[in-house]
C-alpha cells in the first residue's frame, strides 16, 4: 500500500479517452479527510476538469469499511486549545479549502462519479453530495454526526438538508440519524444502489466506453452503466427505509419555528422503533449549540446560493471553532473517548440570539479559496 493520502491514476477507455481516477487511501482511520488529502485533490481535479482528453472523473477509497468517515480533526483539535477564542489560521485554511474542494466537486464541469461504499459521514458526505453520479452499496452507512461533536453539519450540509423531503433534512441534522443506501436514495444524497461485487462491472464498462467529450451526452451514458449494474439478475433486495418508513411522523416531529417545542418533541418521543429511540437519545445527549446553530442556519438559506452557503457556514465554522463545545466535543469522542462531553451552553434555554449571531460574524479574512464562489 503506498505511503500517499490520495491515490490517483486514470482509466483508459475504447475511444481513446481517460476517466481520472482519485482514491483516497488512509483505510487505517477510515479514509478520513486530512488537509493533505484536500490539498491533492483539488489542484488535480482542477487540472482534470481543463484537460480535454479526460472525460470524467471516479472518486474512490482504499478499503471496504468506508469511502469517508469524516474530516480529521485531531490536528485542528490542537488548535483549538491553542488559540481559544482568538483567530485561528488554521481553522481558516481548514474549512476553507476544504470547503473550496466541496464545491469544486458540486460544479464540476464533467461526469463525477462517487463509489460510497462502507461509512460515508460528515466530510466524507461533503465530497459525496455534489457528485453527479452518487453510488451506494448494500453496505454503505451515512450520518451526519456533528451534533455529537459540538458542531453543526457543514460541508454545504445546510444546503443539501434543506432540499430534503419534507423536514427530513432539520431531523438528520438533530439526531445524526443513520442512514441505508435506500434512505441516502430518498433524501437525494445518493443516486444508485449498485452491489460493491459490480464495482469491476462498472469500471470495464466506463473502459468500454466510446466518450463524446460533451458534458450531457456523457452523464446519460454513465447513468446508463450505472443502472445496467443496479439492475443485476440476483443482488440483493434494497434495505428497508426507516426515513420512508416514519417520514409522517418525522414531518410532525420537525413542524414550525420554535426550535424549543421540536425539541421537547424529540425528547418526549414514544416510539416501538430502536431507529427512532436512538434518534431521541443522541439529540438528548447532543449539544445544545450544535442544535440552536442548525436551526439557525436551517431558516436561513432556504433561498441562499450554494455559494452564499459555502460563505455562511465559513462564518459558522470558525464561530464554532471559537466557542468551547466544538474542542469538548472532539476530546470526549476522539481523543480521551469518555463520551461524557459537557456542553456549554447546557441548555437549549441558556441559549440566547447574541450567542447565535457571534457563531455567524466575521472572523480573521474571509477565505480566498470562497470570495470568487458564484
Amino acid at each position: 500500500m503506498s505511503d500517499d493520502v490520495v491515490l490517483f491514476d486514470d482509466i483508459d477507455t475504447a475511444g481513446g479517452q481517460r476517466f481520472g481516477v482519485a482514491t483516497l487511501n488512509a483505510p487505517a482511520s477510515l479514509n478520513s479527510l486530512s488537509v493533505a488529502m484536500v490539498r491533492l485533490l483539488t489542484p488535480k481535479l482542477r487540472a482534470w476538469a481543463a484537460d480535454k482528453e479526460i472525460v470524467g472523473v471516479l472518486l474512490q477509497a482504499s478499503g471496504d469499511k468506508a469511502f469517508c468517515a469524516g474530516g480529521d480533526l485531531r490536528q485542528l483539535y490542537q488548535t483549538l486549545l491553542e488559540c481559544g477564542p482568538e483567530r485561528n489560521e488554521y481553522a481558516e485554511r481548514f474549512f476553507g479549502e476544504e470547503y473550496e474542494l466541496d464545491y469544486l466537486i458540486h460544479t464540476f464541469p464533467k461526469p463525477f462519479l462517487c463509489w460510497g461504499q462502507g461509512i460515508v459521514m460528515g466530510g466524507g458526505i461533503g465530497l459525496m453530495a455534489g457528485a453527479s453520479h452518487r453510488v451506494v452499496t448494500e453496505h454503505s452507512r451515512l450520518a451526519m454526526p456533528e451534533i455529537n461533536i459540538g458542531l453543526y453539519p457543514d460541508v454545504g450540509g445546510s444546503w443539501f438538508l434543506r432540499r430534503m423531503p419534507g423536514r427530513v433534512g432539520l431531523f438528520l441534522a438533530l439526531t445524526a440519524a443513520n442512514l441505508n443506501a435506500s434512505d441516502a436514495i430518498f433524501c437525494g444524497l445518493a443516486d444508485v444502489l449498485i452491489p460493491h461485487e459490480r464495482k469491476q462491472h462498472v469500471l470495464d464498462a466506463i473502459a468500454a466506453g466510446t466518450w463524446m467529450g460533451d458534458a450531457q451526452a456523457d452523464r446519460a451514458a454513465l447513468s446508463n452503466i450505472l443502472a445496467d449494474a443496479a439492475n443485476t439478475e440476483g443482488a440483493p433486495a434494497a434495505p428497508h427505509s426507516k426515513v420512508r418508513e416514519h417520514f409522517d411522523t418525522i414531518n410532525a416531529l420537525m413542524f414550525g419555528d420554535d426550535l424549543h417545542e421540536i425539541a421537547e418533541r424529540l425528547r418526549t418521543l414514544q416510539s416501538d422503533d430502536s431507529w427512532m429511540q436512538t434518534a431521541s437519545k443522541t439529540f438528548s445527549k447532543g449539544a445544545p449549540s450544535s442544535a440552536a446553530l442548525s436551526f439557525a442556519l436551517w431558516q436561513r438559506v432556504h433561498r441562499m446560493s450554494l455559494a452564499e452557503v459555502f460563505r455562511l457556514e465559513y462564518l459558522a465554522s470558525l464561530g464554532f471553532c471559537a466557542h468551547k463545545d466544538f474542542a469538548e466535543g472532539i476530546r470526549a469522542l476522539l481523543i480521551e473517548k469518555d463520551r461524557n462531553p459537557k456542553w456549554n451552553p447546557a441548555t437549549l434555554e441558556e441559549i440566547t440570539p447574541a450567542f447565535i449571531e457571534d457563531h455567524l460574524r466575521p472572523r480573521g479574512d474571509m477565505a480566498p479559496e470562497l470570495v470568487g464562489l458564484t
